[in-house]
């Protein structure tokens, strides 16, 4: 284990977080797009310390919540700890909800103000519920039409920046509410798998104690660069991407919007980034896209691949070009928010490519395991050891797998579900002890391995329990399968797919359509032949179809299963 940072005196505070790391790394760059100039530590404090006067100024006092509706920019960040300062609390809205979803959000929780973009701004203008009062747009967009009413970021931080410095300057004291470990920093909706979304109260505490022990999974040198490409309104990119590497000194640099593999891998060219927090999907999709075709491609490296010590050189040669694709200094690539594929696994293994599996939720801010770096006894298919000052458990294990439910428990365990006592109480026992809801088990090592969501467990009429997300990796290792859904219909398995029509295309181009059509229904009769004959004769598919578009998803890419829990042919 590398030092963690953190001690005795320390505050689990946002606040204090940010006034250490100005003290200790005022000159270094904080923040910042990617290839712009970044904003210094010292720069961000008092940006920070400006908006949150300008915020009391305009009204705002201590435990208002603030909505923050935008794509991920340095501004979002800056707006964000600007709320907490004065003891806000920060309701970070996903900003691919619909609109209902947001409107739904600003209603329930009251909103008095909030910080948008153009791309969201429309979500709000038919909004049933009183609208916030101060509508502040991050990318400075105002409309032609005036409505609603808003002030431009750049504005607004002028004036407030303005003025702070004008108070410092003539002695004055800049006085904010005193904010506590136990208060509310973030109430987030969960975009979860298995219904509807809960609102999440995550306090001070909650978030900064995950950060403290994520900081002793690697060492984390000052000045390394963070290349931030999730949503930052989602726990995950927030605490490892955001908290985490402001604790330690790091500059974040933005890609803005999800960039396409072009896009990213231009910008690792440009900023060479240290680490990058990533969903299973970007790698998948760059080892189906970029390394799978290159071998197949080719026959001797088809060749070698047939064997084990021809496969790892092949492989290790793929991988060195996968670390000059990210930049050529990524010391390591965090992976969570949904399962990693085990063959992806064992080819970022065999290509010794720097990579980290996590597990949390958002009801832990939201690490529970993961690492720690460069620990060897970490098992492929596991998610590591559990994070330091996090306990974890297995409940009801069943005496052959060792399967059961995972709970948690630690200082970054929720403060409950907002204005939800009784979900709460189902969720988190008496003793400190939150209910993941998902199935595993530990290993001799200490290994967290996460098996599937208990909900989405197929009990099958021999009895036989069958765990959908093992077939489904499966499945998805095929080159042409995009994703896929196994779902039980009336006494059978069915195996739904969504293909990747591009390859398709490519491999059929100039064929009429009836050709094309019989291609397809081959590797769909193909596919269900081989992947039952790796499974037991209970788990066998009894059937795999075509689905034409892709299956609606959360934040962190994962399939919302209970959409489709009644799955019917007409599907």
């Amino acid at each position: 284990m590398n030092g963690m940072v953190g001690g005795p005196d320390v505050r689990k505070t946002l606040n204090y977080v940010i006034d250490s790391s100005k003290e200790k790394y005022g000159d270094l760059g904080a923040i910042g797009m990617a290839m712009e100039e970044p904003v210094t530590y010292e720069e961000l404090h008092e940006r920070i310390c400006a908006l949150a006067a300008g915020l009391i100024g305009k009204g705002l006092t201590k435990g208002d919540r603030v909505a923050i509706l935008a794509e991920n920019s340095h501004h979002w960040g800056t707006a964000y700890l600007s709320v907490v300062r004065f003891g806000g609390v920060g309701v970070p809205i996903l900003p691919d909800l619909p609109e209902a979803d947001v409107h739904h959000i600003l209603g329930e929780m009251k909103v008095k103000a909030i910080f948008t973009t153009q791309r969201q701004v429309e979500k709000i203008y038919d909004l049933r519920a009183e609208r916030p009062e101060l509508v502040i747009t991050l990318d400075d967009f105002q409309s032609a039409e005036g409505l609603p009413t808003t002030e431009k970021f750049s504005d607004f931080l002028a004036t407030s920046l303005a003025e702070y410095r004008e108070k410092i300057h003539t002695g004055e004291e800049v006085d904010f509410p005193e904010v506590g470990e136990d208060d509310l920093a973030s109430i987030l909706y969960t975009s979860g798998t298995s219904g509807f979304s809960k609102a999440v109260m995550l306090s001070h505490r909650n978030l900064t104690s995950n950060a403290y022990g994520a900081s002793g999974l690697m060492e984390i040198p000052a000045g390394s660069v963070f290349l931030s490409i999730l949503p930052m309104s989602h726990t995950y990119e927030f605490t490892t991407g955001f908290i985490l590497p402001l604790l330690m000194g790091a500059r974040i640099a933005y890609a803005g919007k999800t960039p396409t593999p072009a896009i990213l891998q231009n910008l690792c060219k440009h900023e060479k980034p240290f680490v990058i927090f990533a969903v299973p999907l970007v790698l998948e999709k760059i080892y189906k896209k970029r390394v799978l075709p290159n071998i197949e491609k080719s026959r001797l490296l088809s060749f070698l691949c047939k064997f084990e010590r021809g496969r790892k050189f092949v492989h290790q040669k793929a991988g060195s070009k996968l670390t000059e694709f990210f930049g050529g200094n990524l010391a390591m690539m965090g992976i969570g928010g949904a399962s990693l594929n085990p063959e992806v696994e064992q080819f970022l293994v065999e290509a010794a490519f720097p990579y980290l599996v996590g597990y949390g939720q958002t009801e832990t801010a939201p690490l529970i395991a993961g690492g720690p770096f460069g620990d060897t006894t970490i098992a492929i298919g596991s998610t590591g050891k559990p994070l330091p000052g996090v306990e974890v458990k297995i409940e009801e294990a069943d005496q052959e797998s060792g399967i059961g439910e995972i709970y948690a428990r630690g200082p970054n365990v929720m403060a409950g579900y907002y204005n939800d006592a009784e979900a709460t109480a189902e969720t988190i026992s008496p003793e400190g002890w939150l209910a993941t809801g998902d199935l595993g088990l530990l290993d001799e090592q200490g290994n967290l391995h996460v098996t599937g969501r208990c909900k989405n467990i197929i009990v099958m009429a021999s009895g036989e329990n069958i765990y959908p997300e093992a077939i489904e990796h499966k499945i998805n290792a095929y080159p042409w399968v995009v994703e896929s859904l196994v779902v039980e219909d009336n006494g059978k398995l069915v195996a739904w797919i969504y293909p990747d029509y591009e390859y398709i295309d490519e491999v059929t181009a100039g064929q009429m359509r009836a050709q094309r059509r019989e291609y397809l229904d081959g590797l769909l009769a193909d596919l269900r032949r081989e992947v039952n004959g790796g499974l037991a004769t209970t788990s066998r598919l009894a059937e795999v179809c075509e689905r034409r578009e892709p299956f609606i998803k959360t934040a962190t890419h994962k399939i919302k299963r209970y959409l489709y829990d009644r799955y019917a042919k007409i599907a």
